[in-house]
């Protein structure tokens, strides 16, 4: 047994059912990506359109594919037609070219809504008052090719363990707020993707259903 499928089964052995493993396989090969599907992992996250375009047509149709880095407006048209979930989007611009695309082909695509947590200026996402301006405004509603399943966020790169659980217990509390105020009897509305190789440990404890790994399973990222 490889080590990639070493540490899936060793995850997946830790992880409540309830929550989801995405393995960020950006930067690694399709021989990884290969190695970890067929240990049974079917989820891959990656975070440039090009990379997954390279990679999909490579290997199995039936992986589930994360957009999880930031995502450009003119990328949108072309990973609408296959991508599983895309979980950056973070801003209300960019899901409306989401849904322009998706509504094109008649395919209503999953997205999360990424929420900014952490204390630092590189990270990306909507504030709770950006959100709130949306959802008065039904804005949300609008969106019929884009189905709003939660949310996402990145907490701050640090050692301090508990910043990161003060910022991962915002981030549930955001998605409950939204969820009692705007997303009301949405079943799909269920998702808080948060935690990575570093901290999922703590994610999961806070309320994650999502944990993003990459480092753990696949060794640290190569340079692009």
């Amino acid at each position: 047994m490889s080590r990639i499928s070493e540490y899936i089964i060793k995850i997946k052995s830790q992880i409540p059912e309830s929550v989801k493993l995405v393995a960020v396989s950006k930067t690694k090969p399709v021989s990884d990506i290969m190695e970890a599907y067929n240990s049974g992992q079917r989820c891959f996250g990656e975070n440039r359109v090009h990379e997954i375009l390279i990679k999909k047509d490579s290997l199995p149709a039936d992986i589930e594919w994360h957009l999880i880095g930031h995502l450009q407006s003119n990328k949108v048209k072309a990973i609408v037609p296959f991508i599983g979930m895309i979980e950056s989007v973070d801003s209300f611009r960019l899901m409306s070219v989401i849904n322009s695309e998706a509504l094109k082909i008649n395919r209503v695509v999953d997205c999360l809504i990424q929420i900014y947590i952490a204390d630092e200026e590189t990270k990306s996402g909507f504030s709770m008052t950006e959100l709130t301006g949306i959802g008065e405004e039904h804005a949300f509603d609008e969106l019929k090719s884009i189905r709003i399943c939660g949310v996402m966020g990145m907490a701050t790169f640090t050692s301090d363990s508990l910043e990161v659980r003060k910022e991962f217990a915002y981030l549930a509390d955001c998605f409950r707020t939204l969820k009692d105020t705007y997303f009301k009897g949405n079943p799909h509305f269920r998702e808080i993707s948060m935690g990575m190789s570093g901290d999922y440990e703590i994610a999961i404890e806070e309320g994650s259903t999502m944990i993003r790994v990459g480092s753990m399973i696949f060794g640290e990222r190569n340079k692009y």
